[in-house]
């Protein structure tokens, strides 16, 4: 398919809306893509084709739209369904179950796959939106404007907008707005990989080995420059003693003073992702619970022995820790390039990934979500590689797609079902309607 119309069109995708498509090479009418391959194969009814190598003509056929040139990969909506249920698990049983929930600090559980997951998801899915581009500029404009009418609604969903399941208030100080979030990172990984992709992917079709970093060098430059800049500011900025003071019922402020002094230290007070969040956003604007509550990371009773930084607000999407959420982004991305032999190109730099990154750990770089680490950033982009492996092989190698069906469906409307359901926008809807009291609503 070689026509700019149905290129642009397959860059009009949304990042969580399910909606890019593998689309076919320019090759005749008639052939399929062999996707583990990464060729062109020729098909034929049962019994069409001599046995001496000879292949009957192609039957002439009308000239397909583009909708119908096009071949969904079905194992990338397959990973983003697993991902939203996923996602919607931790939220919903990671309080009965905190092995499954967010690590408060160092280490890796299950719900620290789910960001990771849906970074490598954009990623993949952006190297297949944009495998045509005729227009550059206007490809660089509408990804510009996906990429803020993400961050909008990412501001609207998680900035404090709207008050709680059980509140029927709406409403939010502007001088408290929380900045960042989940939409709103995915929306700065989305337009720097996207503008990679645009600008710096090479024209030269290669198949492996070294052709192919050579071909994507710029944008591995540019994900070794990410790391680099990542890991100067996490070890090398000084971080000062600071204090804040957060309203206690009772009473109108109370004050703490929290003691640093420190250059590249990776605890919850005094690390550099959380100063450049408070000098740069502005702590009011950050993510306010407890970090050191006794069932943390839930809200709870703080321990008796709280540190004086447990009440600090701290956004586990903080700018810092969006910059690397970039590098596995840009990893996805090179997933979704296409290439010969792509099971075993996926397997191997998947099992390095892992590989490296508890290397890492074992050496003193520890995994950790908050911060999102090197460590952390390379292990689950290994593993989100290899269970993409995995689905590919299993839906679209092999056409296992009825057992995924309900993933399938499910990643198709990923957007949808994280404003619903994720964001309580849902349950929200349905406690609006009550009998004389609030109390009384269609949930009970």
């Amino acid at each position: 398919m070689g026509n700019a119309g149905a290129a642009e069109a397959e860059a009009e995708a949304e990042a969580m809306g399910g909606s890019y498509e593998l689309v076919r090479t320019d090759d005749a009418a008639g052939h399929v893509l062999d996707l583990e391959a990464g060729r062109c194969a020729a098909v034929y009814p049962k019994g069409g084709g001599g046995g001496g190598g000879i292949a009957p003509p192609p039957v002439p056929s009308p000239p397909s739209s583009p909708a119908s040139a096009r071949q969904r990969l079905v194992s990338l909506d397959v990973f983003r369904g697993i991902t939203v249920l996923l996602m919607i698990l931790v939220d919903d049983a990671g309080a009965f179950l905190p092995a499954i929930n967010h690590s408060p600090w160092d280490g890796v559980t299950l719900a620290d796959f789910v960001m990771p997951f849906f970074l490598f998801i954009v990623g993949v899915a952006l190297a297949l939106a944009y495998k045509r581009v005729p227009n550059k500029l206007e490809a660089t404009r509408k990804a510009i404007l996906r990429a803020l009418k993400l961050f909008c609604v990412g501001l609207v969903l998680q900035g404090g907008f709207f008050h709680g399941v059980r509140s029927l208030t709406f409403g939010i100080d502007m001088e408290k707005i929380r900045l960042m979030g989940i939409l709103q990172r995915i929306a700065i990984a989305y337009i720097v990989t996207a503008l990679c992709e645009i600008w710096l992917k090479g024209d030269d079709d290669v198949d492996s080995g070294f052709d192919l970093l050579k071909r994507n060098r710029y944008q591995l430059f540019i994900g070794l420059i990410v790391m680099i800049t990542y890991m100067g500011f996490l070890y090398g900025t000084y971080v000062p003693d600071w204090e804040y003071r957060i309203s206690v019922p009772g009473s109108t402020e109370k004050s703490f003073f929290v003691k640093c002094s420190v250059r590249g230290d990776t605890g919850p007070g005094c690390n550099a992702v959380g100063m450049i969040d408070r000098k740069i956003l502005g702590i009011q604007h950050l993510y306010c619970r407890p970090q050191c509550s006794i069932n943390s990371p839930q809200n709870g009773p703080l321990r008796p022995d709280a540190p004086s930084w447990c009440q600090a607000p701290f956004d586990p999407e903080g700018l810092l820790s969006s910059v690397m959420a970039i590098v596995t982004c840009l990893i996805g991305l090179q997933y979704g390039h296409k290439h010969k032999e792509r099971i075993m190109k996926w397997l191997i730099p998947s099992f390095s990934m892992l590989i490296l990154a508890f290397s890492l750990d074992f050496f003193g770089m520890h995994m950790n979500k908050p911060l999102y680490t090197v460590s952390y950033a390379l292990a689950t982009a290994g593993a989100a590689g290899l269970l993409f492996a995995g689905i590919y092989a299993l839906v679209d190698m092999y056409g296992h797609r009825r057992p995924t069906a309900v993933m399938e469906w499910m990643g198709t409307h990923a957007l949808m079902i994280y404003v619903l359901i994720a964001c309580n926008i849902l349950p929200i809807f349905i406690h609006g309607f009550y009998w004389r009291e609030p109390k009384n609503n269609l949930s009970y």
